[in-house]
């Protein structure tokens, strides 16, 4: 019986080991994700910003070229 709650000990240890791990991974996933949409949301700005220029390039274009 000692035995058997020694491994059940054990193993709940390993699963709090592995939750604790989990939850560190989350934290880091969460926060590469942020930096991710912020960075995508600049590089968006950036693009509309070059469209918006290119646009006005081409507009200044004469049609019949």
């Amino acid at each position: 019986m000692h035995a058997e709650l020694d491994t059940l000990e054990a193993k709940i240890r390993q699963v709090a080991e592995l939750c604790h791990t989990l939850r560190q991974d989350n934290i880091a996933l969460r926060q590469q994700l942020l930096a991710a949409q912020q960075d995508n949301k600049h590089l968006t700005t950036k693009l509309e910003a070059a469209k918006a220029r290119l646009q006005a390039l081409l507009e200044t274009l004469p049609e019949d070229v």
